[in-house]
């Protein structure tokens, strides 16, 4: 093969990487950026579901008035979040003082008779459950985006085009990192 059709070649191979690498990396990086979205979507929700919590457990746990202020405390964090690390935090107490609170439930029968109680706790569990998922889902997305990223030659074209490696969604304390088990009446756990 002569040298004047290697060239080429080379060119339309070089091009084709380039832009395969560049669409790939967009599409891993608009992936995450749903992802992430999804999951404030979810926080967004469960925090919505707060108040209604809150004011429907106040008259029957009027010696657990810390608990309830902890879960409102996490809901004003999460809403002045500006970071995915802030988030992440408010996402963590909001998830211990709901299991606490669920917990603390069970010295209450009449509290989880109730059946805006037992509303609230099982769309909170459903929730639970979605937003473990969209973590998950948004942790996977970021490792293989800041694979290609860091990987050659894909690197190469990473650098060109200034992507940058992201943060992955964490939650500090092993606690929250399962979610909570929360008895439903009739002794089902979900």
């Amino acid at each position: 093969m002569e040298i004047s059709h290697i060239i080429p070649a080379l060119l339309i191979l070089s091009a084709a990487f380039i832009v395969y690498t560049y669409n790939r990396l967009i599409g891993l990086r608009n992936m995450a950026d749903t992802t992430l979205s999804n999951i404030d979507t979810l926080l967004q929700k469960r925090f919505d579901l707060v108040p209604n919590l809150v004011n429907t457990v106040k008259a029957y746990m009027k010696h657990e008035q810390e608990v309830l202020e902890t879960i409102t405390r996490a809901r004003t964090e999460y809403q002045n979040a500006r970071t995915l690390q802030e988030n992440a935090g408010a996402d963590e107490k909001a998830s211990r003082a709901l299991k606490t609170l669920f917990a603390v439930a069970e010295s209450y029968p009449d509290l989880k008779a109730n059946e805006n109680f037992m509303m609230l706790q099982e769309e909170l569990v459903g929730i639970e459950n979605k937003l473990a998922y969209s973590r998950r889902r948004y942790n996977k997305t970021i490792m293989i985006f800041n694979m290609v990223i860091q990987k050659f030659p894909s690197n190469l074209v990473a650098r060109l085009f200034n992507f940058e490696t992201r943060e992955y969604y964490s939650v500090e304390s092993d606690q929250v990192r399962n979610v909570p088990e929360v008895e439903m009446q009739g002794g089902d756990k979900k």
